[in-house]
């Protein structure tokens, strides 16, 4: 799998999959200041050291306190005679709760971290790239209207692991190797504009032409290629329901739908034997049955009051399979990212007809040490239904 990996897109898409206007005061918050983490990722047990760094985030507006963040951080340092230089971009949830004049916050964020190759004790050759997830809170002080000042502490989680060499790159983890980091951040966040939450919601009503929509969906591979993933012989299929609820305003021209997606069908077509990397070992091909969700992501809409409408979706979740998918060394869960252009044509006052082209990518973000990962291009249609009460014009 290539160094830039699914979650790593996910987490530059997220903060357009759930922003909402706040029903207070609707703001974003935009924070910078320095960062400490509590070990090395190389720091076996007796050789631990500290890393410094900086952390940046931008908070979009609150829907009753909850809202969706995006982190990026980034430490450096030298430890058992190896440069430490990590990058991480996290996105996720925060919620958060005014108390007095101060306003307490607690985070749950996933994404990616990258590492420069030779990282490992006495600068061995590891993985650059993996899974990170990070659970926290912190407490902002006002110091004027627009600005406050930010104190917060993490549990940072992460999979790194070093690899044989640099051309045979299998990971393995050697006895304390550390996984489980704290870190401290504090710095300054900026808080600009205000507005107004009863005429954005009723500028969202003049706007919306319908409450929600649900769609029948099929989708069916036809070819891959290689973006964020190593696999290529592999075919997949799934229908299910796709859910469109109008509730964000409007974004570059289009109207903003919160959507969610599930797939009671899944079937992959795989070769039957494979390296750890995914490579067909074999002609012949098996069949895997699963289930996938998607409970997060957002859809794009022009047009929506015109006879063709087109359209953009991106979702976010979880497929699972009743064997090991892409490589017998890899994972019977893996984590979905699927991206969609495409038109739907009205049918009359209820449905429509929807026809688009779609990538849809799976791994499992190195949860265990084999993930070849795929990117599969398909088309996909479906039956769309108008349900709920029409906006009053």
């Amino acid at each position: 799998m290539r160094r830039l990996p699914l979650l790593l897109t996910a987490a530059f898409l997220c903060p357009l999959l759930l922003s909402a206007q706040s029903d207070q005061a609707g703001r974003y918050q935009l924070y910078g200041g320095y960062s400490y983490l509590s070990n090395s990722f190389n720091g076996v047990p007796g050789s631990s050291k500290a890393l410094n760094g900086w952390d940046a985030g931008l908070v979009f507006p609150a829907w009753h306190g909850l809202s969706v963040k995006i982190d990026v951080s980034r430490y450096s340092g030298t430890n058992l005679g190896a440069k430490q230089q990590a990058l991480s971009i996290v996105s996720g949830g925060q919620y958060e709760r005014s108390f007095h004049r101060e306003r307490w916050f607690a985070e749950a964020l996933f994404g990616d971290v990258g590492m420069n190759r030779y990282w490992g004790p006495n600068g061995q050759a590891g993985m650059t790239a993996s899974f990170t997830t990070l659970l926290g809170g912190g407490i902002d002080t006002p110091l004027s209207q627009h600005l406050a000042l930010r104190i917060q502490g993490d549990y940072r989680n992460s999979n790194l692991a070093l690899i044989q060499s640099t051309s045979y790159t299998l990971p393995y983890r050697v006895p304390g190797l550390p996984k489980n980091f704290g870190s401290l951040s504090t710095g300054v966040v900026w808080m600009p504009g205000r507005s107004s939450s009863v005429e954005a919601k009723a500028s969202d009503r003049e706007e919306e032409p319908v409450a929600w929509e649900s769609a029948i969906e099929d989708l069916n591979s036809f070819g891959h290629y290689h973006v964020f993933a190593n696999s290529w012989w592999s075919y997949l299929h799934v229908a299910g329901v796709e859910y469109n609820r109008h509730s964000w305003g409007r974004f570059l021209g289009a109207r903003r739908d919160y959507c969610a997606e599930v797939l009671p069908v899944v079937v992959l077509e795989q070769p039957s034997k494979t390296d750890v990397w995914g490579n067909r070992q074999s002609s012949t091909l098996e069949t895997l049955h699963g289930l996938g969700i998607s409970p997060v992501g957002m859809r794009l809409l022009w047009r929506e009051d015109k006879a063709w409408k087109p359209y953009y979706t991106v979702k976010g979740g979880m497929i699972g399979f009743n064997q090991k998918a892409l490589s017998q060394y890899a994972s019977y869960v893996d984590f979905s990212l699927q991206q969609t252009i495409g038109i739907q044509f009205r049918l009359n006052e209820r449905w429509e007809l929807r026809t688009g082209l779609d990538d849809f990518h799976f791994s499992d973000a190195f949860l265990v040490p084999s993930n070849p990962g795929i990117d599969e291009m398909a088309y996909n249609v479906g039956l769309t239904y108008h349900g709920g009460r029409r906006a009053r014009r």
